[in-house]
């Protein structure tokens, strides 16, 4: 029976056994992402079990600990023995895709699903970003109009050559954001200098736009699946105004060559995050479901 000593805390070396897990069952939610988890695990802290050809992650965050469903073919044993190590343990039940609630919910008719809309993730069409077309997205245009015809830039792959300028870049940005004044500030600064630390060794993506010779503004992202590119964060200069409608645009530009999706993650409930990502017009959202604890004491297995 699964029990919570088979799991084991996320580290930089497991990242063979995720990549390898992940060419077979490619995650569809950012948050499965290893490069997510092993980034933002000072805010959040991941542990793992590998079962057959299972992955089941825990997390553990503002003392709230979660069992996720495994990842990889449905196994309705190894659900049975999730459900009843959350019981037996007094875990969360969370994380769950829109199809695995499908799923769960056929098999365990008494469980009761409540949305975690903070943790829905964007996904956008990659030519919706890259063209912007039609009204609905003319205050955008308007305002990308304004920045092109205000700054003349260039752009450029993040690489080697670029690599220290985008990390002067980063420094200078938590210097206008006070990076230290806030909890969720510090710990996207965390995960951002860990992903910059091993950019190439996680095989990520980035785009750097520069005015008059400067960085000013960067995007890194990585593909996720076959269809889908996610973007993990996305920074500007707070000195150029529409900078970030032409670093989003830009990006969109490159990686809509080889998918046909954009995933822009969670708004984690902040409501100008919120609005912004809803004002680009989401395709869909990747709906993320935590069972109500009352009815996990009650499900029948």
């Amino acid at each position: 029976m699964l029990a919570i000593d088979d799991f084991k805390k996320i580290d930089f070396n497991d990242k063979i056994i995720f990549d390898k897990h992940y060419q077979r069952f490619p995650p569809k939610h950012s948050g499965e992402l290893f490069t997510t988890m092993i980034s933002w695990r000072e805010y959040t802290e991941y542990s793992y079990t590998l079962i057959e050809d299972s992955i089941i992650i825990l997390s553990k965050a503002s003392n709230e600990i979660i069992l996720h469903p495994p990842s990889g073919k449905f196994n309705f044993d190894l659900i049975k023995q999730v459900i009843s190590l959350a019981i037996k343990e007094n875990l969360s039940f969370g994380f769950i895709k829109k199809i695995e609630k499908n799923l769960l919910s056929t098999h365990f008719p008494s469980l009761t699903f409540i949305e975690d809309r903070d943790y829905f993730d964007y996904v956008y069409r990659a030519s919706d970003l890259a063209e912007l077309p039609g009204t609905k997205y003319g205050k955008i245009r308007n305002r990308l109009n304004k920045f092109t015809k205000n700054f003349t830039y260039t752009t450029e792959e993040i690489s080697k050559k670029n690599i220290e300028e985008v990390n002067e870049f980063l420094k200078r940005w938590c210097l206008w954001k006070d990076c230290g004044s806030n909890e969720l500030l510090e710990n996207e600064r965390k995960a951002i200098i860990y992903l910059m630390s091993h950019f190439f060794d996680f095989g990520l993506k980035g785009l750097a736009l520069r005015i008059n010779g400067t960085i000013q503004a960067i995007a890194v992202y990585e593909k996720m699946n076959p269809d889908t590119v996610v973007i993990h964060f996305e920074k500007g200069s707070p000195d150029f105004d529409g900078i970030y409608k032409a670093i989003n645009m830009e990006t969109a530009q490159r990686v809509r060559h080889f998918v046909p999706y954009i995933n822009r993650e969670e708004d984690l409930g902040i409501s100008g995050l919120r609005q912004a990502k809803l004002s680009y017009h989401p395709d869909h959202f990747i709906e993320i479901y935590n069972v109500s604890k009352e009815s996990l004491r009650t499900a029948e297995l």
